[in-house]
């Protein structure tokens, strides 16, 4: 699993054992019932935490008695009654195809090194429809300009091709030809800050933020948002569903679904707007 996915079950088994041993005083796991399950999940609805939330502590727990029933820690599985809630669909947020001219167009980058590291991460995101931590993982040796591609390292470390632009691979080129010259030593990583460290996720996030500020009133502005552009853009022109899910890197076509969704969500609000019937 990610480092994100990790931290957030880690998060979960912490409060979750903390809740039994201040609410229960339960220090074995055999002692753990399904009540218990029950009350720290409704305690968190209470709360207002989110169905999504909720359906990620609910996986972790099931991981957890999973684990302990092949170990043979517990004699039975208390999450088997278990109901994950279910949370509302939701659609990509997405740039509009004249807000991506804007951002190409305004060309609102520093000067130098860290001007060229802000709009190559902008049009990376945008342009391969990376997940942030593939592009902070990205290597020099990931490029290969004679077939024009770049190999991105994805979830679970399943490895998929990316096709890029001649221009793309030209400021890519230019990029590091720069980056040796001011740090006179081999890189490994592609994308790297001033001070020749390698990006971290908040930095990234704060570039995107900022760059897209000044193109769109779209409250959510991360780093996904230019994923989910990439890929609405491509099915908006006619791009096969499974050719984006190869794109994206996404495990099963379900999941790229969603950007089909947001194409007959388009062709309704047209439909509703033109139509004198509607």
């Amino acid at each position: 699993m990610s480092e994100l996915t990790f931290t957030a079950y880690h998060n979960d088994l912490l409060q979750f054992t903390s809740y039994l041993q201040k609410e229960y005083e339960l220090e074995d796991a055999d002692d753990i019932k399904h009540i218990h399950l029950r009350s720290w999940l409704a305690g968190m609805k209470e709360e207002g935490l989110s169905e999504r939330t909720l359906q990620r502590k609910i996986s972790t727990l099931k991981s957890l008695f999973k684990y302990a029933m092949r170990l043979k820690l517990v004699q039975s599985n208390p999450t088997k009654l278990l109901v994950a809630p279910k949370a509302p669909k939701r659609l990509p947020v997405f740039l509009e195809q004249e807000q991506t001219v804007a951002i190409e167009a305004m060309r609102n980058y520093p000067d130098g090194f860290e001007g060229d590291t802000e709009r190559l991460i902008i049009e990376m995101l945008y342009q391969c429809g990376l997940r942030r931590a593939e592009l902070i993982g990205l290597k020099e040796s990931d490029i290969e300009f004679s077939r024009k591609q770049i190999r991105v390292l994805g979830k679970r470390n399943k490895e998929r091709m990316i096709p890029v632009s001649d221009e793309l691979l030209i400021d890519l080129k230019h990029y590091m030809d720069e980056k040796r010259k001011i740090f006179n030593q081999p890189s490994v990583n592609l994308l790297c800050l001033m001070s020749g460290k390698e990006l971290y996720p908040n930095y990234v996030y704060r570039v995107v933020t900022r760059h897209l500020k000044n193109v769109t009133t779209l409250v959510k502005k991360s780093p996904h948002v230019l994923r989910h552009t990439f890929a609405t853009q491509l099915s908006n022109n006619g791009a096969d569903l499974n050719a984006i899910k190869e794109l994206l890197g996404h495990s099963s076509l379900a999941a790229t679904q969603i950007y089909t969704q947001t194409n007959i969500s388009r062709l309704q609000e047209v439909y509703r707007k033109a139509h004198p019937k509607s």
